[in-house]
């Protein structure tokens, strides 16, 4: 089976409403809008305060690190040497903060030092102990030399860009104040070299151009090493994020077991439970009649057993909502034939796979078309569906789409907003391509672990 297959969006495409936000249409060349663009002057104005939170943060670090190491031989040197730290990590939280307000780069606070115990010595030895901390201080350092750098190697390039692109305007200032006719390219006392000509002035200010259009681009590749740092250094370690990432999505899958088996008792309680207990009444009445009005008794008898039938295809039903026998017996492809043929609109399956993923793998993708299939036949208005499976590497991937009505999004409190929650909990994806008008494709990505 031939897979062409969409290209994974960018995260804008996660929006809440796609197809009605136009991108706004310039005249002007990109490179061209660049020096005159916000980003360009925040990048500017990050590296210009490169140089003082750089001195600041530099010499912090030196002069407690210094002092406390001093007064190790002491008691108060190690309580000294914590409390430096704690004051790196307050200056790495002033630097994130301007880092997400100039280079809308944001990066989590790391989570804050606790010690095992309560005292002053259990939090002193926490603290010495995180690496985020010493990376805090390791910032202090690394940091400082680069600000110097990129602070004096953008306001020169910057204004010295300007300076020479502006020079036919302000030109007029050297013979009116100085004894030069221009800007002197070379002087030794006996031959001098102005740039005075309108040649000579209208090349110095392409020059300046060319240094200006230059500039935004030399910016941008000063604080991505600033991005590098900040991110690298100052942000919460790989372990931490990830046991943070567990955790939330621990909780996910805790909280929809739990739904899932309110669902399974509501279902139970108001369905097979009731009819099976109004089954258990109509056949003590027949008890009743079955010796004085034999009739009426078989009438009843004839009633229950329709009732039986009808609470077993519920069982059934439910069963197939817990865990498809089909699907453990002969897998996806069978499975998702099963589900597509219930749908109320015509669902073309194709399964292409070598092996079966890991069980669980298979039950989340049998669960997630099953919803998404719920939400063509309720939702989307579609003439006909398409159902695509398949893999690539080590990732198991779905594809549904429908010719309906489109507008489907992942805002806070929709189906879709809780599936993705559910695939994040096992690192998968869920992407939705759906412009008002359709048609729609949301795609959803799940780990093989075979």
């Amino acid at each position: 089976m031939k897979h062409d297959r969409p290209a994974r969006r960018s995260d804008d495409t996660m929006a809440t409403d796609y197809g009605t936000r136009t991108p706004p249409q310039h005249t002007l060349h990109p490179a061209l809008r660049a020096p005159f663009s916000a980003r360009a002057w925040k990048e500017f104005a990050y590296l210009l305060l490169n140089l003082p939170m750089g001195i600041l943060f530099f010499v912090y670090a030196v002069t407690t690190v210094s002092l406390s190491a001093g007064l190790l031989v002491t008691f108060i040197g190690i309580p000294l040497l914590a409390a430096a730290l704690v004051g790196c990590r307050g200056l790495g939280a002033v630097e994130r903060t301007r880092a997400r307000a100039l280079l809308g780069l944001d990066i989590a606070s790391p989570l804050p030092v606790r010690g095992k115990k309560s005292g002053l010595m259990s939090w002193v030895g926490a603290v010495l102990k995180s690496g985020v901390s010493w990376r805090h201080l390791l910032y202090g350092f690394l940091h400082f030399p680069w600000a110097v750098f990129s602070f004096v190697t953008s306001v020169t390039f910057v204004i010295t860009g300007w300076s020479l692109f502006l020079y036919p305007l302000w030109q007029w200032v050297f013979p009116e104040y100085t004894d030069q006719d221009g800007i002197a390219l070379f002087s030794d006392g006996t031959n001098d070299f102005y740039l005075d000509t309108p040649f000579e002035t209208a090349a110095t200010s392409v020059v300046g151009l060319v240094l200006v259009l230059a500039s935004p681009w030399l910016i941008r590749g000063l604080t991505g090493v600033d991005r590098l740092l900040v991110a690298g250094l100052l942000g919460p370690s790989k372990l931490a994020t990830r046991v943070s990432e567990l955790e939330s999505d621990r909780g996910v899958v805790v909280d929809t077991a739990a739904a899932d088996l309110r669902r399974i008792e509501r279902d139970l309680h108001d369905g097979a439970q009731a009819r099976l207990v109004a089954l258990a009444m109509d056949l003590g009445l027949a008890k009743e009649k079955l010796l004085d009005d034999p009739e009426a008794a078989a009438r009843m008898v004839d009633e229950a057993h329709g009732e039986v039938k009808v609470a077993l295809q519920e069982l059934r039903d439910l069963a197939r909502g817990i865990h498809p026998a089909v699907l453990t017996d002969r897998g996806l492809d069978a499975a998702l034939s099963s589900v597509a043929s219930r749908c109320t609109v015509p669902v073309q399956v194709e399964v292409d796979l070598d092996q079966r993923p890991a069980a669980a793998i298979e039950g989340i993708a049998y669960f997630t078309v099953s919803e998404l299939l719920q939400n063509v036949s309720k939702h989307a208005q579609a003439g006909r569906a398409s159902v695509d499976v398949w893999r690539m590497q080590d990732r198991l991937m779905l594809q549904v789409a429908d010719d309906g009505r489109g507008g489907a999004n992942t805002t806070s409190g929709s189906g879709l907003a809780g599936l993705a929650e559910r695939l994040d909990a096992v690192d998968g994806i869920l992407v939705v391509d759906s412009p008002v008008g359709g048609p729609t494709t949301v795609t959803a990505e799940l780990p093989w672990r075979k």
